[in-house]
């Protein structure tokens, strides 16, 4: 089950009406609401290189690298669904020759489904990387505004928190093969990662790549629609053109995909801001359907609603 963000907006818009969408509801509820059953929920993978993989289960991809120094994995779904993954991992080690622990997590941001498996795995000794950025919005808990509804994410303990942070970009050598973590400013959220596995040319993007619909831009988290197009196009200046593309959710893709996608986010952005320099009220921007032409690859166009109206206030804000 690989769910965007952006189709969490689409399926709140039932129940916001009932709920009021200024009430904040704690991740239980969402997830009762949305009926997300971790005990039928299955992972499943697809090989991306040799030795790396693609984990797909209930929440974000997970990446995963196995070899000599052990496993190291990019975002961890929720705790109900680290067995699962382990099972897995388990499965992908004995075929190599190798073990199954989780020696290292590299989460790409802060949100509930891409971080809360951090709650099983820092605990059991998983060394967990991240942006300063995220650590600090972990710590903090908050407030994840998708326009129809708000979600409530609880601050995490010391025990889950990255203890291993950088800035703008960090190194990693782990299986014979060179790991970057890329930076380039606030884009989905203030605290994205781009994880580059160089030795396989490919890349985890995180959120600020998915492939199942429009983006969501945590605008309320510092997240911004010009940081979203400057990172891609940062992240895509130093792929190859045969690079095989992680989205945060949403089938593998390359780099033709994530090409028209900042296309489609410039075009979006160009029109919110045309329709703001003539003096458009948020409304009346998003009337204006500024995404019909890409509502066919990138939709619903009820998805599209949420997104023009995070574009609106990215450049409000």
């Amino acid at each position: 089950m690989r769910l965007a963000k952006t189709m969490l907006v689409s399926a709140l818009a039932w129940f916001a009406v009932s709920s009021g969408a200024d009430d904040a509801m704690s991740l239980d509820v969402l997830l009762e609401r949305f009926g997300w059953d971790f005990e039928t929920a299955e992972v499943t993978t697809e090989q991306v290189g040799d030795g790396l993989y693609a984990l797909f289960g209930l929440g974000g991809n997970v990446a995963v690298s196995i070899g000599t120094d052990g496993v190291l994995i990019v975002d961890d779904q929720f705790p109900e669904m680290v067995p699962k993954m382990r099972a897995a991992i388990e499965a992908l080690g004995r075929a190599r020759g190798t073990g199954g622990e989780i020696n290292y997590v590299i989460n790409t941001h802060w949100h509930f489904d891409h971080a809360q498996g951090n709650l099983a795995l820092g605990p059991a000794g998983t060394r967990i990387l991240a942006h300063a950025n995220a650590r600090h919005d972990m710590a903090r808990g908050g407030l994840i505004n998708l326009v129809i509804a708000k979600v409530r994410q609880d601050p995490y303990p010391e025990e889950a928190l990255p203890s291993i942070t950088y800035t703008r970009r960090m190194q990693l050598h782990f299986n014979g093969q060179q790991i970057d973590l890329i930076h380039a400013g606030p884009a989905h959220t203030t605290g994205d990662t781009a994880v580059v596995f160089r030795g396989e040319n490919a890349v985890h993007f995180g959120d600020v790549f998915v492939t199942t619909g429009y983006p969501f831009v945590d605008v309320d988290s510092g997240g911004d629609i010009d940081g979203m197009i400057e990172f891609c196009r940062t992240v895509l200046d130093e792929l190859p053109e045969d690079a095989v593309v992680i989205p945060g959710h949403g089938q593998l893709a390359d780099r033709a995909a994530v090409e028209a996608y900042v296309g489609m986010l410039e075009t979006v952005r160009s029109r919110v801001a045309g329709l703001i320099d003539q003096g458009k009220t948020r409304e009346e921007v998003i009337a204006a359907r500024v995404t019909a032409e890409f509502d066919e690859t990138y939709g619903p166009e009820s998805a599209s609603l949420g997104f023009v109206d995070r574009v609106y206030t990215s450049l409000t804000k």
